[in-house]
């Protein structure tokens, strides 16, 4: 077969990376991707762990969790079989040996080729057919990477390069019904908004986003599931809902929500209400990396939304669920932690054409953090059991540590654990760390270490010459105004209680069990009015906006964003 073709198909799958035996998200082996379920999957549905309400609006009552499902994974993503077969090897030799991963990856896709033509143009369909479903997007993604070429180091330190293929291109289509990018696969999988017993209704609430609320956000998720799962389950009207589902084989996207209605998808009600979900297939720890076709199928939908919605294609406003901010102290500690240390931030924003690298000068008192993302391989735990040490590999995340030494204490996290534990190194534990594109004022630094400012404490990090874990940024800070001790911090930056009409009952503006003193510095991502969207029946005459003079400044507080009052703070740009 055309060495271009698998080079490309390879690329696409896992960036010609061995990935030390472990599996994808997906459950995929090797640079070829070859899927077993039996040793990498795990049954689980969307909201398997933690208390989260994923409406996380207090006008309504909680949605409850789905138990975990004990279906068995989707017989259909399972290859590795097949490509044993046709190469003569175990399976469990194709898991573990990358040549033999290569030559099984090679047999399938050769097994797909109904000529035998030796033209890399020829197998597009060979090409289509490997991703499982007979993808044309993957395989357009394939063809583009062979008509540019593409070269890198993998983690195995070969250098690798596929050299610019002459005579092969992608088919350059426009998805229909469907709000997504030209070039992309993207099906309609519509959510119910359907009326329920009790004058209940689900899964999502009808709105007319941009005009009656702005978009600011875009949500990152894992699906802690698999695709057949997750399609099940966003069309449940008793469940909750997200407005994309991205598979992680090829990048099919599927569309349930419109843009301009309102997915149950981030725990937090006024994020919910101003953001769009987008949930990708795989898990946040069983497996350890997500595939290429995922990456790049989700840089080019959020990259269309993005300039849709007039969303800044920053890490304030481009975040993880991991990152969005519980409503109230009592719900700090079930929010959820996707898609995980893992996901690969700096790359993912490469591909949306925003590097996250930050511009400005030496010493500047903001910095974004930017650690190399193969090199930095913290040691977490819990990945597949508590306290076992997860697979060594490369992450976004930096731990912070309460002094200047590689074995100090983590920070305290009170709102995560309001029992006084200590914050820990299990993977789902954000308590003390900061992650790829996040923006922190400097607090202090000393030899190799540097400090932030991180929930009311200084976070310190190694930042030595030579090997930079953060890039000088320049930007705002906020800070409180002379003469207040401290301020408080919120979840939601809802409106002052005058402002709501009579029959709408004003929401609790509930602030958080942390301290921002006076002195401390955070990151600042805008000024935005307070809103509140009330939308407690089914019948979307009845919504309404509520719109309050009370402003807000989204900052950069711990792992998560917060907000705090505009009369409170001082704005100061950073040098």
């Amino acid at each position: 077969m055309p060495e271009s073709v698998l080079l490309g198909v390879s690329y696409l799958e896992s960036r010609w990376d061995t990935n030390a035996g472990t599996p994808s998200t997906g459950a995929g082996y090797g640079p070829m991707h070859l899927t077993d379920l039996r040793t990498a999957g795990r049954p689980g549905t969307h909201h398997d762990e933690g208390t989260e309400d994923a409406r996380g609006d207090d006008a309504r009552p909680a949605l409850t969790p789905h138990a975990p499902t004990t279906a068995a994974p989707p017989a259909g993503l399972q290859t590795i079989d097949e490509a044993a077969k046709l190469v003569g090897q175990s399976v469990e030799t194709l898991r573990s040996d990358v040549t033999q991963n290569i030559r099984g990856g090679a047999a399938l896709l050769a097994s797909y080729q109904r000529n035998r033509s030796t033209a890399p143009a020829d197998w597009y369909d060979a090409v289509a057919k490997y991703a499982g479903e007979n993808n044309d997007a993957f395989a357009d993604e394939v063809f583009e990477t062979m008509a540019t070429g593409v070269a890198r180091t993998t983690d195995d330190g070969q250098y690798v390069q596929l050299k610019a293929t002459p005579g092969v291109k992608p088919k350059d289509k426009a998805p229909a019904g469907v709000e997504c990018p030209r070039r992309v696969s993207c099906l309609s999988v519509p959510a119910p908004y359907q009326e329920l017993p009790k004058n209940d209704y689900g899964n999502h609430d009808k709105a007319n986003r941009p005009e009656s609320q702005k978009v600011t956000h875009i949500v990152i998720h894992d699906t802690e599931g698999y695709w057949d799962t997750a399609m099940k389950l966003v069309q449940d009207p008793t469940y909750v809902s997200w407005h994309y589902t991205i598979r992680s084989s090829d990048g099919q996207i599927a569309q349930h929500v419109a843009t301009k209605d309102v997915a149950w998808q981030a725990g937090n009600w006024y994020i919910n209400s101003k953001s769009i979900g987008i949930e990708h297939e795989g898990f946040a720890a069983k497996g350890t990396w997500y595939t290429e076709a995922m990456y790049r199928a989700s840089s080019k939908l959020v990259r269309y939304l993005a300039d849709k919605y007039d969303v800044p294609l920053d890490r304030a406003h481009i975040i993880g669920h991991d990152n969005v901010p519980g409503t109230t102290p009592a719900t700090i500690p079930g929010m959820h932690w996707d898609p995980g240390p893992y996901w690969d931030w700096s790359h993912y924003f490469d591909l949306l054409g925003a590097p996250l690298k930050g511009f400005g000068l030496p010493g500047s008192s903001l910095v974004t953090i930017t650690p190399d993302f193969a090199t930095n391989q913290p040691a977490f735990t819990g990945c597949e059991k508590a306290g076992v040490p997860c697979p060594v590999r490369g992450s976004g995340a930096v731990i912070l540590r309460t002094e200047p030494r590689a074995d100090a204490p983590l920070l305290k996290d009170v709102g995560l654990h309001p029992d006084g534990s200590n914050t820990t190194m299990g993977v789902s534990d954000t308590g003390s760390r900061v992650t790829t594109g996040q923006k922190y004022a400097v607090a202090d630094r000393q030899g190799d270490w540097t400090a932030i400012w991180y929930l009311g404490q200084k976070g310190w990090f190694l930042n030595p010459r030579g090997a930079r874990t953060v890039s000088p940024s320049l930007g705002l800070v906020a800070t409180p105004k002379a003469g207040l001790a401290t301020i408080p911090v919120y979840g939601r930056a809802y409106p002052e209680a005058t402002a709501y009409p009579a029959g709408i009952t004003p929401q609790d503006v509930v602030p958080f069990p942390y301290t921002l003193a006076a002195g401390q510095k955070y990151s600042v991502a805008g000024v935005v009015g307070s809103e509140y969207y009330w939308a407690t029946t089914f019948d979307a005459a009845n919504h309404v906006v509520v719109k309050g003079k009370t402003k807000y400044v989204q900052i950069q507080f711990g792992h998560r964003i917060a907000f705090v009052k505009a009369d409170d703070v001082r704005l100061l740009p950073a040098f």
